[in-house]
């Protein structure tokens, strides 16, 4: 066999090895992709903000309530009240470890009237500042200083009932920098 010849057959040779090589690459490449997008699609994170849902509040007099089904259905939950011909004012119901809070909705000096459930904290939709969802404190943002004040309310069957009145102490409180917790 002269040299020219068995160059020719080494190299394909060659060729035929480097072919495998990249098929063998490709179709791992490709069970590898199928594997990562398959597993990151099939369930949500834990660390995925939960969004709120507007309900309707129902009001009779001085009292009133929100479904604690919604609440639990949505997680997170923000509700009008209605104080006449300056506005409305907004507040946050989420469940967290069983528990339900109420909470005023307003994120002062961002005037943000929104927030989200990340696991365990409130997120302002606007500015991002965090607060503990179990207690209102501020943790890191432009507005930590403004905790989310607690309404009290009670739950009779599916209802959460508040009192007007604790509704706008927890509004105004919440517009008070630092304002005195307990």
């Amino acid at each position: 066999m002269n040299p020219l010849s068995k160059r020719f057959i080494k190299s394909r040779m060659g060729m035929q090895c480097l072919s495998r090589v990249i098929l063998t690459g490709v179709v791992l490449l490709a069970v590898i992709l199928s594997v990562v997008g398959c597993s990151s699609n099939s369930e949500p994170s834990n660390s995925e903000p939960i969004r709120a849902t507007w309900v309707a509040v129902q009001a009779d007099g001085d009292t009133l309530s929100i479904s604690v089904s919604e609440v639990n259905n949505n997680k997170l939950v923000h509700f009008l009240l209605g104080r006449g011909p300056s506005g409305d004012i907004a507040f946050m119901a989420y469940e967290l470890d069983g528990k339900i809070y109420v909470r005023s909705n307003v994120c002062p000096p961002c005037w943000s009237v929104g927030f989200s459930l990340q696991k365990d904290i409130l997120v302002c939709d606007t500015c991002a500042t965090t607060f503990k969802a179990k207690t209102g404190d501020g943790i890191k943002g432009a507005c930590v200083a403004f905790p989310k004040a607690s309404v009290p309310y009670e739950i009779r069957g599916d209802t959460i009932i508040m009192k007007r009145n604790d509704l706008i102490t927890a509004y105004q409180n919440t517009l008070e920098p630092e304002w005195p917790q307990g």
